[in-house]
C-alpha cells in the first residue's frame, strides 16, 4: 500500500512537472508570437486589433525575420499586406447599401481582418474616363492624413470595374445628429464638436491641405461623440496661394462671399467661413445663409453682416459682379441677437469666422486657443494628433434630448429608420 502511494505521488509530481513545462513553453510561444505580431504591426503600420490569417505568422517565422531586419521596401510591404488580405474584395463582407451618388455607391460592411464595421465606397470606373479625379484626390490626400478628427482610410481595392475605398464606419453625420436632437444640440456639445472640427482642420491646414467642401453632411460623428472630417473629394493640397482653383467649390450655403463673387485667389481661409456657418447652425438649429442662388446667398449674407463698402472690404466697389447685383445698403445686425444660446466669447469667435475678406478670418490653429474653449482645460490643447479628446476624463459629452422618431428627407437618398441609430455617409458622394 505504501509503495502504491509513493507511485501515485511520483506520478502526480511528474504530471505537474510536465504541465508546468507545457505551460511555460506555451507562455514563451505566446510571448514570441506577440513580439512577432507587434513587429509585423509596427513595420507594416497595421491596425492594433487586426487578426492575422492562419499560417501567416508561421510563414513569417520561416522567411520573414531576416527580411524585416532590414529597411522594408515598398514592394515587400505591398506583398506582405496582400498576403494578410489587404487590397482584396473578399476581405470585406457587404451588409447594407447606404446610398448611391453620381460616381459611387456606399455600403456598410464588415472587415474579416478586424471584425469591425467599415464603410465601403465603391467607385465605378468607366473605361473611357478611368477613375474620377475626385476619387484620386481623396485617396492621395487621405492616405497621408492621420488624425483623430479625420476619417481613416483603411484600405484601397482596385479592380477592372471599380475602385473601392474602405473607410472607418461612423454612426451618423452632423446633419442627422441635429435632426435627431430636434435641431437643439446641447451647448456644451456644440463646443466639443466645434473644437474637434477646428482640431482636424488645423492639422490639414498645417499640411497645406484645404478641404473646400465643409458642411454638416461631411462631418461624421460616432456614439462616443468623436467628430471626423470626411469627403476630401474636392480637397486640394497646395504649397503657396495660387489663382488656379475653381470657384465652384463648397456647397452654396457654406460658400464665402469672396468665392461667390468669383475669386479664385484663396488659401486655407476658404474653409473658415464654412466653420462659422456650421457653428451658427449647431447653436441655432437652422442654416445661417440658406440661399438657392448665388445672388440670394449674397443677399442673405449682406442683410445680416451689412452690405460691404470700400471701408469694410477694400476693392469691393471694383468687383463687376458685386456692382451688377446692385444690392440694397444694409446695416450690420448684432450676431448676439441671432444666437441667444451663445456666450459673449462664442459670439466673438463666430464674428471672427464671418469676415468678408479671407485674410481677415481667424485661422483654425489660432481658433482652438480662443477663450471660448478655455473651460475645456489645458490638457486638451496638447494631445497627440491621433489621440481623441475623449481620452481625457474631464472631456465628456452631455446627454442630448433625442426626438422619438426621425422623418425621412425626400431629397435624401440614404437609408433612414424610425430608431435613434441611423446609418448614413452623406459626405461620401
Amino acid at each position: 500500500t505504501q509503495r502504491v502511494k509513493q507511485i501515485k505521488l511520483h506520478f502526480k509530481a511528474s504530471i505537474m512537472f510536465y504541465l508546468f513545462q507545457f505551460s511555460l513553453f506555451t507562455s514563451i510561444f505566446c510571448v514570441s508570437l506577440f513580439v512577432v505580431f507587434q513587429d509585423i504591426n509596427k513595420r507594416l503600420s497595421l491596425p492594433a486589433d487586426i487578426r492575422l490569417p492562419d499560417g501567416y505568422l508561421e510563414k513569417f517565422n520561416l522567411i520573414g525575420p531576416a527580411l524585416f531586419e532590414q529597411p522594408i521596401s515598398r514592394r515587400l510591404r505591398r506583398v506582405s499586406l496582400s498576403e494578410i488580405g489587404f487590397g482584396k474584395l473578399e476581405t470585406y463582407i457587404k451588409l447594407d447599401k447606404l446610398g448611391e451618388g453620381t460616381y459611387a455607391t456606399v455600403y456598410k460592411g464588415r472587415s474579416k481582418l478586424t471584425d469591425n464595421l467599415v464603410a465601403l465606397k465603391e467607385i465605378r470606373l468607366e473605361h473611357e474616363e478611368g477613375a474620377p479625379c475626385t476619387a484620386i484626390r481623396e485617396v492621395s490626400l487621405l492616405k497621408d492624413l492621420k488624425h483623430a478628427n479625420i476619417v481613416t482610410l483603411h484600405d484601397i481595392i482596385h479592380t477592372q470595374k471599380s475602385l473601392t475605398l474602405v473607410f472607418e464606419y461612423l454612426d451618423k453625420d452632423l446633419k442627422q445628429y441635429l435632426d435627431d436632437c430636434g435641431n437643439t444640440i446641447h451647448v456644451h456639445n456644440v463646443k466639443l464638436f466645434l473644437f474637434q472640427l477646428l482640431r482636424g482642420l488645423s492639422y490639414c491646414h498645417r499640411r497645406k491641405v484645404l478641404h473646400r467642401d465643409l458642411k454638416p453632411q461631411n462631418l461624421l460623428i460616432n456614439e462616443r461623440g468623436e467628430l471626423k472630417l470626411a469627403d476630401f473629394g474636392l480637397a486640394r493640397a497646395k504649397s503657396i496661394p495660387t489663382k488656379t482653383y475653381s470657384n465652384e467649390v463648397v456647397t452654396l450655403w457654406y460658400r464665402p462671399p469672396d468665392i461667390l463673387l468669383g475669386s479664385t485667389d484663396y488659401s486655407t481661409h476658404i474653409d473658415m467661413w464654412g466653420v462659422g456657418c456650421i457653428f451658427y447652425e449647431m447653436v441655432t438649429g437652422r442654416p445661417l445663409f440658406p440661399g438657392s442662388t448665388v445672388e440670394e446667398e449674397l443677399h442673405f449674407i449682406f442683410k445680416l453682416l451689412g452690405t460691404p463698402t470700400e471701408q469694410s472690404w477694400p476693392g469691393i466697389s471694383s468687383n463687376e459682379e458685386f456692382v451688377t447685383y446692385n444690392f440694397p445698403q444694409y446695416s450690420a445686425e448684432r450676431l448676439s441677437n441671432h444666437t441667444p444660446r451663445l456666450s459673449s466669447e462664442g459670439v466673438e469667435l463666430l464674428s471672427k469666422f464671418l469676415q468678408f475678406e479671407g485674410k481677415k478670418r481667424i485661422s483654425a490653429d489660432v481658433s482652438v486657443h480662443h477663450p471660448y474653449f478655455s473651460n475645456l482645460g489645458n490638457r486638451v490643447m496638447s494631445l497627440p494628433d491621433t489621440t481623441s479628446i475623449f481620452s481625457l476624463t474631464e472631456i465628456q459629452l452631455e446627454k442630448e434630448t433625442m426626438r422619438p422618431t426621425a422623418t425621412p428627407d425626400p431629397g435624401n437618398t440614404h437609408t433612414h429608420t424610425h430608431t435613434h441609430t441611423h446609418v448614413f455617409l452623406c459626405g461620401f458622394f
